[in-house]
């Protein structure tokens, strides 16, 4: 029998067989019934388990959590397809399969319009933006609102920081290179690859090497250098385009089952809302800290050829951005309210910071 349990259910007993004859001490006890209770949650993700960054962001999670509540929540974590397929942590999450979920929230797109937007949206919000907007400029209440008919509370969950465009088999030199062309890329990027003439494909993390390698597509996007290098794109790929478009901040997502939260005492709710800030800020400071070391990596041991897109194809991409996010507000309610609160904070803090942090990178 596992001792955590034993003592657990021993401290319970007694408490149990002492209480009723205990007066003006019940509300106490039953206190401390209830802080003497142990939780286990299941934890599944989008990414292959343990995977760097993104996998890790979960286990680091499930870390902060054992520890801050002394053992009384305890978080197993699951790889795609271990317990459930990459894509489906959503519906499990909603069903109660499992508690908790790690994943990126455009993945949802078919559920829920509105969602890429608290994860990553082409020439949109950069990390730090996303997260001011989250936390302090009302995107959080708005995700909160969005999820609230699945049963969902979703919370920031890391942040890989500026994605590169991608891995080509062949040079992107205009918009007529683009036409025909499959690609890996997910969410509202897609669309608008499409309608630049390519064909956007969905695949889970753990696909898209075979697919890249065999032919199925004929590039994809995934993260940036860190995590490139780790599935070794270099090896199925020659071109590497570092030009950012269509995710310059791209949060992730940490999706809770509403019910198993509330079932939580106050003291656990707090320890898991607290580590997730806590993940969310780590994630992104570890992005920004190995994506440089492995570019060069690429660049001087696997002699990947960088290369820029040309300004006019980044110029048509917007220009066909515009015209797809007027349309998705125009298509759902849901939508056209969190891109009214996105947009605005954007135009604010985009003044400010082409003020001081454009300013200043010019200078250094």
């Amino acid at each position: 029998m596992n001792m955590q349990f034993l003592k657990t259910f021993v401290i319970s007993l007694f408490l149990v067989v002492f209480i009723s004859g205990c007066g003006d001490n019940k509300e106490e006890l039953n206190q401390q019934i209830v802080e003497s209770k142990t939780y286990k949650w299941k934890l599944v993700t989008s990414w292959p388990k343990n995977f760097p960054g993104l996998g890790m962001a979960p286990e680091k999670f499930a870390e902060y959590v054992n520890e801050m509540s002394g053992g009384r929540l305890t978080v197993q974590v699951y790889g795609a397809g271990e317990l459930v397929p990459g894509f489906e942590v959503f519906d499990a999450v909603s069903q109660g399969t499992a508690q908790m979920g790690h994943s990126g929230s455009y993945y949802w797109k078919g559920k829920i319009p509105s969602s890429p937007l608290f994860g990553a949206i082409p020439f949109g919000m950069t990390a730090t933006e996303l997260n001011a907007w989250l936390h302090y400029g009302g995107g959080l209440e708005l995700w909160q609102e969005m999820y609230k008919p699945f049963g969902i509370i979703p919370m920031a969950g890391g942040n890989s920081g500026a994605q590169f465009a991608g891995w080509f088999k062949k040079e992107i030199q205009s918009m007529d290179d683009l036409k025909g062309l499959k690609m890996r890329i997910p969410g509202l990027a897609g669309e608008v690859l499409q309608r630049a003439g390519a064909v956007p494909v969905t695949l889970t993390g753990g696909e898209i090497y075979s697919s890249l390698q065999s032919g199925a597509i004929d590039g994809t996007e995934w993260v940036g250098p860190y995590n490139d290098l780790a599935f070794g794109f270099y090896q199925a790929a020659t071109y590497y385009y570092s030009s950012i478009w269509h995710e310059p901040g791209t949060g992730l997502e940490f999706l809770i089952n509403e019910k198993a939260l509330k079932e939580l005492p106050k003291d656990l709710q707090k320890i898991v809302e607290v580590a997730a800030r806590a993940v969310n800020e780590s994630t992104l400071d570890e992005y920004n800290a190995r994506n440089n070391a492995a570019l060069q990596t690429l660049v001087e041991k696997h002699n990947v050829q960088m290369r820029k897109l040309p300004p006019e194809v980044i110029s048509e991409l917007k220009e066909i951005t515009a015209q797809v996010m007027a349309e998705q507000a125009a298509n759902d309610e849901g939508f056209a309210k969190v891109w009214a609160s996105y947009s605005a904070f954007h135009d604010s803090i985009k003044s400010y910071h082409d003020l001081t942090l454009k300013e200043y990178f010019m200078h250094r």
